[in-house]
């Protein structure tokens, strides 16, 4: 496929709203797509080199792009930077210079998506001296052999500005319908996807192997694993009744997600993003080299920082101070951290996600019977709710968050929140004392005091996984602090868009829209309902429509974004909607009593 027949399919994408004309797109895009570049048509239209533990990207800033485009049609830099100013969009400015190029294309060659996506990996992995001015000459090399419309991607894609609003939801639908005429596939081929995290390589299997190939998808080494999710309920009782009687209770861990992959003498830790973290914990990996005896393993755990004089948990503002790029082995001496683990998904060659979770815990107590940096979480089987009490409340005096209770016959069910783990925080009380983690789609212009700020608040959303689209819940006005106002106006006037972005289902308008990246986390007073809010909408008796909201939200934690959470990771409707009922049914508890 040539890239101007990919560009041609954007221009489509870039043109409507509705997600099942997208699913259309998508799907006759892969049709006209070769098994053996449908794995790189997934990735440019993900924005993407490579799957996030890869950890590669682009490094192009804007002034290089603008140097490439001025090279590649006899403008001057300036007059490019005057075209971006007067566009707000560098794909856009590149396609008018485009069109007035005052040069000759030197060949006739047309790039296909293959040649383009290799010239970007190129251009990404040029490092070293001179490598700013070898980056802008590929660069310009590839618009210089464009079409003006596809110097508008080939522009995009490197700044991470494609902004098409395709999901991975909306990539599994279209494979599914590619391969089969129907949707019945989505759940095979979102396991294979979970089992990975790579949908290039989903797309590529089902493209060479057909069905066969998704329904033999199997665990890898260093891919990691998409992480089991946790429910949530507010009681103890309501937990043993889910569970039949009879659950694990682990301590709930606030630290860092950490997948450890381990084969031979080889580790890689991934977060819970799924990004290679592994040069950040020189403490585990030598604790999993020396700690764990199995050749190859996949663990999920949870690491913090830990006195081990005082047998307390550090609190997680000092855990974060791990979270660095410069300084890590001082701070690995200064903060050192234990890994708690919790499950084991990949035992010397062996998937264990299928085995019974007792099974699999049993496997963990095993492993790390006397070890010093790993050991397993702290857990005990309840059979009622005075024990789960007992232990939730012994928990949270130790500075831990809440527990986490599991179904002792469950699977590990990858990338799915399920009822076989449910999670009770120390803020399940009635009102709404527990944070959300919500997808911001929108923010506001400074007035008054904020005025000098350029920033009056956000536009927050619940993630809405059945539709795959992010719906209102709530405008955030306090808990910044002025840094905060800085640092998020500096991010998202980089996403802003012209129109509401096509997987945004809003009734609200903000002054400005954003693409959809960044997730907050939120705390509030409770749920109410909302005519003006989409999150969890539904028709009431009145045959109005009214969906939920937060009231009085504001902004917690040190940081101004989560960087540990993608938007499909943030908080779901599903989720808001049954804390809103368990909400009502703790207030009707308490007028009762």
């Amino acid at each position: 496929m040539l890239f101007k027949e990919l560009a041609q399919y954007y221009e489509k994408l870039d043109a409507v709203s509705s997600r099942l004309t997208m699913i259309e797109i998508m799907t006759e895009l892969f049709k006209h797509t070769k098994p053996d570049e449908i794995a790189n048509v997934v990735y440019i239209t993900q924005g993407v080199l490579a799957p996030p533990f890869e950890g590669v990207e682009f490094g192009m800033a804007e002034k290089l792009v603008e140097e490439s485009i001025a090279i590649a049609t006899g403008f001057t830099k300036e007059d490019v930077e005057k075209e971006y100013r007067k566009q707000g969009d560098m794909g856009k400015a590149a396609q008018i210079i485009k069109e007035k190029s005052r040069l000759k294309r030197m060949s006739q060659k047309e790039h296909s998506v293959n040649e383009v996506y290799d010239a970007m990996r190129k251009i990404a992995g040029t490092s070293g001296s001179g490598s700013k001015d070898v980056k802008v000459k590929m660069l310009a090399n590839l618009i210089a052999a464009a079409e003006p419309v596809d110097a508008k991607y080939v522009v995009k894609y490197p700044l991470d500005e494609l902004r098409l609003g395709v999901g991975d939801s909306t990539v599994l639908e279209a494979l599914s319908v590619m391969a089969t005429g129907h949707r019945k596939l989505k759940p095979e081929l979102e396991n294979a996807y979970n089992l990975c995290s790579d949908l290039g390589l989903v797309a590529e299997s089902l493209a060479k192997g057909g069905e066969k190939a998704i329904e033999h998808f199997h665990v890898t080494l260093f891919k990691p694993i998409r992480p089991a999710l946790a429910e949530r309920l507010p009681t103890a009782e309501q937990i043993i009744e889910k569970m039949n009687g009879k659950c694990a209770v682990d301590q709930k861990y606030d630290g860092f997600r950490c997948q450890i992959h381990k084969d031979g003498n080889k580790v890689k830790i991934f977060s819970r993003r799924l990004e290679d973290t592994t040069a950040m914990y020189p403490d585990l990996v030598q604790a999993v080299q020396k700690e764990v005896k199995a050749k190859s393993i996949i663990l999920d755990g949870e690491a913090l920082a830990f006195n081990e004089d005082t047998g307390e948990f550090l609190p997680f503002q000092e855990t974060i101070q791990r979270k660095r790029k410069h300084g890590i082995a001082e701070a690995a001496i200064d903060t050192p951290l234990k890994l708690f683990a919790f499950d084991v998904m990949y035992l010397d060659g062996e998937n264990t996600m299928g085995e019974p979770y007792h099974k699999r815990r049993d496997t963990l107590e095993k492993l790390f019977k006397d070890t010093e940096t790993i050991r397993p979480s702290g857990q005990i089987i309840c059979t009622t709710a005075k024990q789960l009490s007992e232990f939730f409340e012994k928990t949270i005096e130790s500075g831990l968050e809440g527990i986490i209770a599991k179904e002792l016959n469950a699977q590990y069910i990858a990338g799915a929140r399920k009822f076989s783990w449910v999670k009770m925080k120390r803020s399940y009380k009635g009102e709404l004392s527990d944070t959300l983690d919500l997808v911001i789609v929108g923010y506001y212009r400074g007035r008054g005091s904020r005025q000098a700020f350029k920033f009056g608040g956000l536009l927050g959303a619940t993630y809405n996984d059945k539709k795959d689209v992010f719906e209102t819940i709530s405008r955030i006005g306090s808990g910044f602090t002025e840094a905060q106002m800085v640092e998020l106006r500096k991010m998202l006037e980089k996403i802003t868009t012209k129109t509401k972005p096509a997987r945004v289902d809003a009734v609200v308008e903000p002054d400005f829209w954003v693409t959809p990246k960044y997730v907050v986390t939120v705390r509030a007073d409770e749920i109410t309902k909302s005519p003006t809010h989409t999150c969890a909408r539904q028709r009431q008796e009145d045959g109005t429509e009214a969906g939920l909201a937060l009231r009085f939200p504001r902004l917690v934690g040190e940081e101004a974004v989560r960087s540990d959470k993608s938007v499909e990771e943030a908080t779901t409707s599903k989720e808001v909607l049954e804390m809103f009922k368990q909400q009502k049914r703790v207030t009707l508890s308490s007028t009762e009593a």
